[in-house]
């Protein structure tokens, strides 16, 4: 018991340690002109360093980031199904999922968020 407690206090106290250390060592005295300006390979900015970012673009990464991870979600679903001595609910999990899965496609299908152009 004794070496857990003492395993969780100096964790904490590594942690806090090297946050205070970050801390420190980040703070940055010097703004001059040059530190807080854009770098282009030496050259002057040629424009705005705050380039417009389309959103529709964000939305559909977003998108495709969330129904890949479900994609993934669904290997160990089916590398189970073959071993398992529960394969109804197993299968009705999955069917479930699937649905699911189906209804979120077919709801931003409608919404007009997997159309690229407007």
């Amino acid at each position: 018991m004794e070496k857990v407690v003492l395993s969780i206090l100096l964790a904490l106290l590594l942690g806090f340690v090297l946050l205070f250390v970050g801390l420190f060592l980040g703070v940055s005295l010097y703004m001059g002109r040059e530190k807080v300006s854009p770098f282009e390979c030496g050259f002057d900015p040629m424009g705005s360093s705050r380039v417009p970012f389309s959103l529709r673009f964000f939305l559909l990464a977003v998108i495709f980031v969330v129904f890949d991870v479900e994609i993934v979600l669904l290997f160990p679903v089916v590398m189970v199904m073959g071993s398992s001595w529960m394969w109804f609910k197993s299968y009705l999990a999955l069917l479930v999922f699937l649905v699911l899965l189906f209804i979120g496609v077919v709801h931003e299908w409608r919404e007009g968020s997997l159309e690229w152009e407007m």
